[in-house]
């Protein structure tokens, strides 16, 4: 089956009578116009991304923020006609200028065509998959991303004999939360639609509309100066922790059980002790020795499959030790490394010393609570299936390729 081309359309004006300059305000130190960017590159979904502005400062930083993700093949930004950039404008008649424009210029016909709204600071990757998926893969022929909601609503009817009135219920009943039946609130984050009917419709809803669960925690939408502040003051709380890069780190220091395997050891009739790691991680480790990076194993284990499979990755081992911090910190004395700059992942309450120690402690998915809380961050995968390579990719990019010269 041919790959559907979604593509993503973040309409983004200069102009905002409610904030000055919205789209480039920041949250978490980051431009509105940025972070939509950031999430629609990130979608596996995702075929190319349009920024669509009458601003040249938001066409900038629009295009910086691909070529800083090594994504500007799939960033394009498109001139919006002064005809549809005013505030009457509609978001429906920026996303058809967009995808003809697109479509004119690429030569691809587009399948599936995406509503991303920068108004919605803490959008996610997630979010930005579920939409597209539902209608690329899953039948239907537009999506939105929704919340629970739980709230009562009532509408000022001084208007009406009946005054005011109860929206979502009878205000003469008051049914328990658990009673009620569920509400979704529309979170103005994302949409996705069938090209074709979104061009006959010219409208984001048609059809079959698929709806799209969101963390309730993660909506909100910035209109005024008042919820910019919100957003600027849950970015420290809703925020992913940032990942470390090639820059940030002189070394790599992995723990073996839990990390480069799945923690369980298999054991014959004989007593002989087995356990499975992943070739990924196995390939993450020869990208990270190629691009020039320190490499060390260090483990309590007093066991031959340790020293066995650091033998073949061709990393050096330091296995059987009682005191991981203190084996760590004088191999970073013998190695002229800082601790500071050394990325040490771990999975249990033992690599907590060395968490304290390093500048990067990383935890694998399925460490324990207590290391996960302690670390600096998290990878998504667990140990013993492509941790490591996970890791590996967060420093030389997806490709494994080291973006910085050998020193």
């Amino acid at each position: 089956m041919t790959q559907p081309t979604v593509l993503a359309v973040i309409p983004a004006r200069g102009g905002s009578k409610g904030v000055p300059a919205k789209n480039l305000a920041q949250v978490g130190g980051v431009p509105l116009v940025v972070r939509a960017v950031r999430a629609c590159l990130a979608s596996s979904e995702v075929t190319d991304v349009v920024v669509t502005t009458d601003a040249p400062a938001v066409a900038e930083a629009a295009r910086a923020a691909g070529a800083a993700l090594g994504e500007a093949g799939r960033l394009h930004c498109v001139q919006r006609p002064e005809a549809i950039a005013g505030d009457t404008a509609t978001s429906e008649a920026a996303v058809l200028h967009a995808l003809d424009t697109y479509e004119a210029e690429h030569g691809r016909t587009v399948d599936v065509v995406l509503l991303v709204q920068c108004t919605s600071p803490f959008i996610a990757r997630e979010d930005i998959d579920g939409v597209a998926a539902a209608v690329a893969r899953e039948g239907a022929d537009t999506a939105v991303t929704v919340a629970p909601f739980h709230g009562f609503l009532w509408r000022d009817g001084s208007a009406v004999e009946d005054h005011n009135y109860g929206v979502n219920h009878d205000k003469a009943v008051r049914p328990r939360r658990q009673d009620r039946p569920e509400d979704l609130l529309e979170t103005g984050a994302a949409y996705a639609m069938d090209a074709a009917g979104f061009r006959t419709h010219r409208h984001r809803f048609f059809g079959h509309t698929a709806l799209v669960r969101t963390d309730p925690a993660r909506v909100l939408e910035i209109d005024d100066p008042h919820d910019l502040a919100r957003a600027r003051a849950l970015a420290p709380l809703l925020d992913p922790a940032p990942l470390p890069t090639r820059e940030d780190i002189d070394a790599v220091v992995l723990d073996f059980d839990g990390t480069q395997t799945d923690d369980r050891v298999l054991i014959d009739s004989d007593g002989r002790e087995t356990v499975a790691v992943h070739r990924g991680d196995g390939l993450g480790i020869a990208a990270l020795r190629k691009a020039g990076m320190p490499l060390l194993i260090l483990s309590t284990e007093q066991n031959p499959v340790v020293a066995a499979r650091a033998q073949k990755l061709r990393v050096p081992v330091l296995h059987g030790i009682d005191r991981k911090d203190l084996a760590l910190k004088q191999w970073c004395d013998e190695q002229s490394i800082a601790p500071e700059r050394v990325l040490y992942v771990g999975n249990d309450v033992n690599d907590l010393p060395c968490f304290a120690l390093a500048g990067w402690p990383v935890a694998v998915a399925s460490a324990h609570d207590s290391v996960r809380a302690a670390a600096r961050a998290v990878t998504n995968t667990p140990g013993g299936f492509g941790a490591v390579r996970e890791i590996a990719a967060w420093l030389l990019g997806p490709t494994l390729t080291d973006p910085t010269p050998t020193k």
